[in-house]
């Protein structure tokens, strides 16, 4: 079994972006591969939403986080507080990080405090932990673009799909 990392923008997509997010994340899970993501809205919250409805079991699911799930939640409703995602967009959210550890797929993190810092190195876990790269590079964003440099200098495959929008 290979982990494949599934990576992509947070806060833009459209039809086309879910569209293969959900092909690709099948078509993986059901050659019995498995898909490592970070737990974040957009391409992340696609590809665990596909898992989940592609009855993967909990060995082709990891979730990273770089909190615990609680401090996680309380800081998605402070951005949704704060403007940056809606109230609706981290209830989602949550309430998918609770599916997946229920399930038993959610490796947390032990940080307190969440910045572009503690994501980047979530980032960096995530692609140590992936045999191949499937990145989804929505208007070319920093932290897509970081994820394939790290899967490039770690030596792995790596597929791009870039989109505009």
């Amino acid at each position: 079994m290979k982990w494949i990392a599934i990576a992509g923008g947070w806060r833009k997509t459209n039809e086309e972006v879910e569209k293969d997010v959900r092909k690709t994340t099948r078509a993986i899970i059901s050659r019995g591969d498995g898909i490592v993501s970070g737990g974040a809205l957009g391409v992340d919250f696609i590809a665990t939403d596909e898992a989940l409805k592609s009855n993967c079991n909990s060995g082709q699911l990891k979730i990273l986080i770089p909190s615990t799930l609680k401090i996680y939640e309380e800081h998605y409703f402070h951005r949704a507080e704060e403007g940056v995602v809606t109230k609706e967009q981290a209830e989602e959210l949550i309430g998918q990080l609770k599916k997946v550890k229920a399930v038993g797929a959610l490796v947390e993190g032990t940080d307190k405090v969440l910045n572009k810092e503690t994501y980047f190195n979530r980032i960096s876990k995530i692609v140590e932990g992936a045999d191949e790269l499937i990145a989804f590079d929505i208007n070319k964003t920093e932290g897509t673009n970081d994820t394939i440099e790290k899967a490039k200098k770690k030596g792995i495959p790596t597929r791009i799909f870039s989109y505009s929008i």
